[in-house]
């Protein structure tokens, strides 16, 4: 376990060569107006979890449960779905004598996924008629693959991890004249992450009806960061300084740790983890921006204990995977550890349950 505090707090990172500009949206007010016109849309659940709270030795734990959202098991169902409905709208407004279930049928969106960014993405780009391709890296399991062939997408296999699916997908994208569609953002590239992480601003949005009084702690599992990024600026948008944010990364994957102490975006390295949706080695520059200024915290937990959780929280009735419940494993490593001085008996926590159990930690 790696612990630090964040020394960007309050002032995020300078401007520097390597690092993209710009930022996230911040503002949910025209994602949410978008979404409540999808006939799947809903809003999610808070959970309370008295019990689990209790043996944590906090006051209170909070959970927003991901793990229904518009049928595909997962938070990301927000976001590359949204951002081609947010794309298709924009097209149909100009050219409104086409019918907007066709109004991108020329269209072929292509992405690297370890599966539920390519799951929204097939599923919102079938909605407007047009092609997803999805690559996959050699370690995604079939089951997956399966899924997104359900949804009507082409699958490719390319690499060992999720870095060298990401590299094919970009080639695929620049020879065929595709249009990529990542939930990450690099040098060069961040106008389409930044609407997909726009729709996660949802789930943050949701909670200002579901919570009364701002937690004092937010743990928030990170791969690339779009999760991360959205959530905590929807709790600064409703809470403003009144949380801490704590981010939780595999040690195997440490990309926003480490950029954090570098103050520059770092390529990680390390083995293949456990929690797959979260072993990302490179850092998305938007959502490492927003956290180097709004994150209090960074931390790491091993594979093993994100599984032991995962098995724990099980028994409680909340199914889901190690990159699922990664946040809640950093707040049960803190306060087994009692690393974190201010979460105490009196610490009120929200964290995610960010995807359903699946057959692939």
């Amino acid at each position: 376990m790696r612990v630090i505090s964040n020394p960007h707090r309050g002032k995020g990172l300078p401007d520097q060569e390597g690092l993209e500009c710009g930022s996230i949206i911040t503002n949910p007010q025209s994602a949410m107006a978008l979404i409540a016109q999808c006939p799947v849309a809903h809003t999610t659940p808070l959970l309370s979890k008295p019990e689990i709270a209790h043996q944590l030795g906090i006051s209170q734990l909070y959970i927003k449960d991901e793990r229904s959202r518009m049928g595909l098991g997962s938070f990301k169902a927000l976001g590359a779905a949204f951002a081609i409905a947010k794309q298709a709208t924009a097209r149909w407004e100009k050219c409104p004598e086409i019918p907007i279930e066709s109004v991108l049928k020329e269209t072929t969106f292509v992405c690297a996924s370890a599966g539920n960014h390519g799951l929204s993405m097939a599923a919102g780009a079938r909605v407007f008629g047009s092609t997803a391709v999805v690559y996959l890296s050699e370690s995604v399991p079939d089951s997956f693959a399966d899924k997104l062939k359900s949804k009507g997408a082409v699958v490719k296999r390319a690499g060992a991890n999720y870095e060298a699916s990401m590299a094919a997908a970009r080639k695929a994208a620049h020879d065929n004249g595709w249009q990529l569609l990542s939930d990450s953002s690099w040098l060069g590239y961040s106008s389409p992450a930044r609407d997909v992480m726009e729709g996660y601003l949802i789930m943050g949005a949701e909670l200002s009806g579901q919570i009364k009084e701002a937690p004092s702690h937010i743990f928030l599992q990170a791969g690339v960061g779009g999760l991360a990024a959205a959530a905590a600026a929807m709790s600064r948008r409703l809470w403003q300084h009144a949380p801490k944010i704590i981010i939780v990364e595999p040690e195997s994957a440490p990309c926003l740790i480490d950029s954090i102490e570098a103050a520059k975006p770092i390529h990680a390295k390390g083995e293949v983890s456990n929690m797959g949706r979260l072993d990302c080695k490179e850092p998305s520059h938007l959502a490492l921006r927003y956290l180097a200024e709004e994150a209090d915290y960074f931390m790491t937990i091993s594979d093993e204990f994100a599984d032991k959780t995962c098995r724990w929280l099980a028994q409680h009735n909340l199914d889901s995977t190690p990159s699922g419940i990664a946040g809640l494993a950093g707040l049960k490593m803190l306060r087994e550890a009692n690393d974190l001085t201010s979460l105490d008996e009196e610490a009120s926590v929200l964290t995610f349950l960010s995807e359903e159990a699946t057959d692939n930690a």
